[in-house]
C-alpha cells in the first residue's frame, strides 16, 4: 500500500507548506490554509517519471491559424447569452458558482432543454440521481429528448462518456462531487478539485465541445476550492439571490469572450427561471413618489441602463456618535458624500443618523449613482419630496463638483421610456446634448450647492 502524507494548501492561492499556518506566507490571506492527504510518490517513481521526454505538441504560426468565425452558440435563453459575451464559444470552459438553492443548476438544466432542440447535450450529476433529474426537467418543461443525464462521480469515466458520444454541450454538477482514481484524497478536497477540474478542462479543449461546471461556495459567498480553478477556466459566473426576494442576478466575474460589466435578471418562478427584459420596471415597483428622501438613479450595467430608487433617512442622533448605515452602496462612499454635503452645500449633517438605502436589494458600484445619493439625502434632511418623474445620474467630486459620466444618451433614453418628466445631469453633459432630440426636461447641474433649484421648480 503506498505511503500517505498530509500536506497544506492555501485555497487563495494553491500554495502548499508542510504544517498548518493561519495565515498564508504567499497571499497574505487568513484562515485558507487547509489540509489534504495525498499519496506519496517513491523516489525511484519521481526518477522515472523525469526520465520520459514528452513529445513537443504542434508548433504553428499565430497568422496561419484558421477558425470558424460562426464559434458561438446561443444558449436559447437572452439573459445569460448576454452575460455570457453573446453565447457560448465552442470549446469553453465555464464555471458558474451562488449559493445553495440560487438556482444553479434550474439555469443549467433549462439552458440544456433550450440547446437540445437541434444539439446532443449530456447532464452529469454527482449530487442527484437521474430520477431527481428527471422529475426537476418535467416540472420545468424541459424537452428532454436530446438530453442525456448520467449519475457519476469518477472524471475518468466521464471523458470517456464525452469522448465516445461526442456530446455538443456537457454540463458537470458539481465539480465537488468529482474524483479522480489517480488521488486517493476524499471528493471536495483542494487537490481532487484542482486534478478533476484540469482534466475536463483539457477533455473540452480538445474536443472543442463547451463545458459548464456548478461550483459550490464558501461562507464568504467565494467558490469553494483552489483558486487555480478559476484561472484555468474562461468564464466565471456568480448567481447571486436574496432567499426574501424571487429575483437572482448572474454576473461575470471573468470572461476571456466578452465583458464583465453586463448582468442577467431572472425571476424565480413555480416553472423556473425567466428572464426579465425590463428590470427597471421590477426597481421601482410600489414606489411612493410623494415620499421625501426618495430619488431614482440610472446606472448602466455593462450596456444595459437600470433604473433604481436609492431611499435615505436623516434623524437625530440619540448617541454621542452619529449612526452611518448603508445598504446597495459602498460604505466608504457613503461617508464621502456625507462630507461633502456638509462642506461644500452647508447641510449639517454631524448629528444626524443616516440610513441609506437600494431598493430591491442591488448593489450600486458605478459612481454615476452619487448625484441621485446626494439629492435624495437633502430631500431627506429638508423633509421636501424630489418632484415627481425625475431621475438623476452624475459623479459628485470632493470640491462638491457634478462631473460627467459615461452612456448619457441611453440613461436619458431608458429614464424617457419610462415616462420620467426630469433628468438631473453634470452640466458639463448637457452642454454636449441636443436637448430638442428628446421630449424628457434636461437639468443640469455643476455643483452640489445647486441641488436646491431642483426642489424649487
Amino acid at each position: 500500500m503506498a505511503a500517505m502524507k498530509s500536506i497544506y494548501v492555501c485555497t487563495n492561492c494553491g500554495a502548499s507548506f508542510p504544517r498548518w499556518f493561519g495565515r498564508c506566507s504567499e497571499c497574505g490571506e487568513w484562515n485558507t490554509v487547509v489540509e489534504d492527504v495525498v499519496e506519496k510518490k517513491s523516489a525511484g517513481a519521481s526518477r522515472s517519471s523525469l526520465s520520459v521526454k514528452k513529445k513537443a505538441s504542434e508548433l504553428v504560426s499565430l497568422s496561419d491559424v484558421a477558425y470558424d468565425s460562426e464559434i458561438r452558440y446561443t444558449t436559447g435563453i437572452a439573459e445569460l447569452d448576454r452575460v455570457l459575451g453573446g453565447g457560448v464559444v465552442k470549446g469553453s470552459v465555464t464555471l458558474i458558482g451562488g449559493e445553495p438553492g440560487a438556482g444553479k443548476s434550474t439555469l443549467l438544466l433549462q439552458m440544456c432543454g433550450k440547446m437540445a432542440k437541434d444539439s446532443k447535450i449530456l447532464y452529469v450529476s454527482g449530487e442527484e440521481s437521474v430520477y431527481q433529474i428527471k422529475l426537476r426537467a418535467d416540472r420545468l418543461g424541459v424537452d428532454a429528448k436530446n438530453i442525456i443525464i448520467a449519475n457519476e462521480t469518477c472524471v475518468e469515466t466521464v471523458t470517456g462518456i464525452v469522448g465516445e458520444i461526442k456530446p455538443d454541450m456537457f454540463v458537470i454538477d458539481s465539480i465537488q462531487t468529482m474524483t479522480s482514481e489517480e488521488i486517493t484524497s476524499s471528493a471536495g478536497s483542494v487537490t481532487q478539485v484542482r486534478e478533476c477540474a484540469s482534466l475536463l478542462m483539457k477533455c473540452a479543449k480538445s474536443l472543442g465541445i463547451p463545458l459548464f461546471i456548478v461550483g459550490h461556495v464558501n461562507k464568504d459567498g467565494a467558490i469553494a476550492g483552489p483558486k487555480v480553478m478559476e484561472h484555468i477556466v474562461d468564464t466565471v459566473l456568480y448567481f447571486e439571490g436574496d432567499k426574501y426576494l424571487s429575483y437572482r442576478i448572474l454576473r461575470a466575474a471573468k470572461n476571456r469572450y466578452g465583458s464583465t460589466n453586463e448582468i442577467g435578471i431572472f425571476d424565480m418562478t413555480s416553472e423556473g427561471l425567466c428572464g426579465i427584459d425590463n428590470p427597471s420596471m421590477l426597481m421601482l415597483e410600489g414606489r411612493d413618489e410623494n415620499a421625501s428622501g426618495s430619488c431614482v438613479a440610472c446606472v448602466m450595467e455593462g450596456s444595459r441602463p437600470i433604473l433604481a430608487e436609492i431611499q435615505s433617512l436623516a434623524a437625530k442622533t440619540g448617541f454621542g456618535t452619529p449612526r452611518r448605515t448603508s445598504s446597495g452602496i459602498d460604505y466608504n462612499r457613503t461617508n464621502l458624500l456625507l462630507a461633502v454635503l456638509e462642506k461644500r452645500a452647508g447641510y449639517f449633517l454631524s448629528s444626524l443618523d443616516v440610513y441609506i438605502n437600494v431598493v430591491g436589494g442591488l448593489s450600486l458600484d458605478e459612481p454615476s449613482c452619487d448625484l441621485a445619493t446626494v439629492i435624495s439625502l437633502v430631500s431627506a434632511v429638508t423633509d421636501k419630496p424630489v418632484p415627481a418623474g425625475t431621475v438623476a445620474f452624475g459623479e459628485i467630486g470632493l470640491g462638491g463638483e457634478v462631473r460627467a459620466v459615461q452612456s448619457a444618451s441611453l440613461r436619458i433614453q431608458e429614464a424617457q421610456r419610462l415616462g420620467f418628466a426630469r433628468c438631473v445631469l453634470p452640466s458639463a453633459v448637457l452642454s454636449k446634448l441636443n436637448a430638442a432630440e428628446y421630449t424628457i426636461k434636461l437639468i443640469g447641474l455643476s455643483n452640489v450647492r445647486e441641488i436646491k433649484k431642483i426642489f424649487c421648480e
